[in-house]
């Protein structure tokens, strides 16, 4: 779905608006799709889209359903063999996603497929970019996006199964989210600006192997049972604040030596973190280890703050402790476990 601007896409569950002009409603049923979650109703959707985008007013693609939402399902079965999108709003301005429907992307299958190595390529579930961009939504190239009272959920041993992706984007907001996946429940990658997180249940950011992620704020947020609480790669500049973790394995990580698949080349270098702020983080670690802050020889941590920290080691009476590794900062108030900053470059 692409080259339009000015449109609403509405499913009940999702919505995609502008502002002004009159409002013409395109509803994909009156362009034969059968919406039985059976049949095929891929070019009923393109044909929707294809009068929404040549409507000069304000248009509205409807994707009705039985009750309060509609539902958009993937086909039950391996659809490509290279990297695609099931929906891609491409080059769309003034866009708005609203609504309570949802989006199946039949995931088992395609989890199965990969651990068997069968699948080098899978497709991410909806995508919304200015250029093309294994993931459930991916924001590529986007600037003043707000993503709220969104549910993203996949099992736990679902392989690579990130929440959202955020990557070349700018002024991003999301709130009021609720995302379990089997990896990053927000992934911010590489030549990133302001991004918020806040009032949701989210995972750990980070997943970038270069420069220029900047200006990255999270707060009001909770974390349950997840592998990290806020993990950082590679950043610069990021506030973590009003954070509750729950039986968390690692609350507080950064780590420039990040490897998931466990056969990485040693790497002498890398691009510095600076200006990384951890206020007001309570709750426990599943783990006796924390805090790990990991950073490189060649390239140390700069500017890392601390403050009202009290993570415990859940069910042990023995208290949770840190690793800190060419780690330069401060801290204030009370910080639990202890942190003992490098003392010399």
């Amino acid at each position: 779905m692409a080259a339009m601007t000015r449109a609403l896409l509405l499913l009940f569950a999702l919505a995609i608006r502008s502002a002004g002009g009159q409002q013409r409603v395109h509803n994909v049923i009156d362009f034969h799709a059968a919406g039985d979650g059976k049949t095929d109703d891929a070019q009923a959707f393109l044909g929707t889209w294809q009068a929404a985008c040549s409507d000069a007013g304000e248009p509205v693609m409807a994707v009705p359903g039985e009750g309060p939402g509609g539902n958009i399902v993937a086909p039950n079965h391996i659809w490509t063999k290279e990297a695609a999108n099931l929906l891609t709003f491409l080059g769309v301005d003034h866009l708005t996603l609203d609504g309570n429907g949802g989006i199946d992307g039949q995931g088992a299958i395609w989890w199965d497929c990969y651990n068997r190595k069968k699948c080098h390529a899978r497709p991410i579930l909806l995508g919304f970019a200015r250029d093309s961009a294994d993931k459930h939504m991916t924001l590529f190239q986007c600037s003043q996006v707000n993503v709220d009272s969104v549910s993203v959920t996949a099992p736990a041993d679902s392989p690579n199964t990130d929440g959202i992706t955020v990557a070349l984007s700018n002024n991003t907001y999301i709130s009021n989210t609720s995302i379990q996946t089997g990896d990053d429940c927000v992934s911010v990658l590489s030549y990133t600006k302001n991004i918020t997180v806040t009032q949701s249940s989210v995972g750990s950011l980070g997943r970038s192997e270069t420069a220029m992620v900047e200006q990255i704020t999270v707060s009001n947020c909770s974390f349950i049972g997840t592998m990290t609480g806020v993990r950082i790669k590679i950043l610069a500049g990021f506030l973590f604040q009003s954070l509750n973790m729950t039986e968390v394995q690692y609350p507080i990580v950064i780590d420039q030596f990040y490897c998931p698949q466990g056969n990485c080349p040693i790497k002498h270098g890398g691009v510095a973190i600076s200006d990384a702020r951890f206020i007001d983080i309570q709750g426990t670690s599943s783990e006796q280890e924390a805090i790990r802050l990991l950073c490189s020889q060649s390239v140390h941590c700069q500017g890392i703050y601390l403050s009202n920290i009290n993570l415990s080691w859940v069910n042990h009476t023995s208290p949770a402790n840190a690793t800190i590794l060419n780690a330069h900062g401060s801290t204030g108030g009370m910080v639990v476990p202890r942190i003992q900053f490098s003392d010399f470059l």
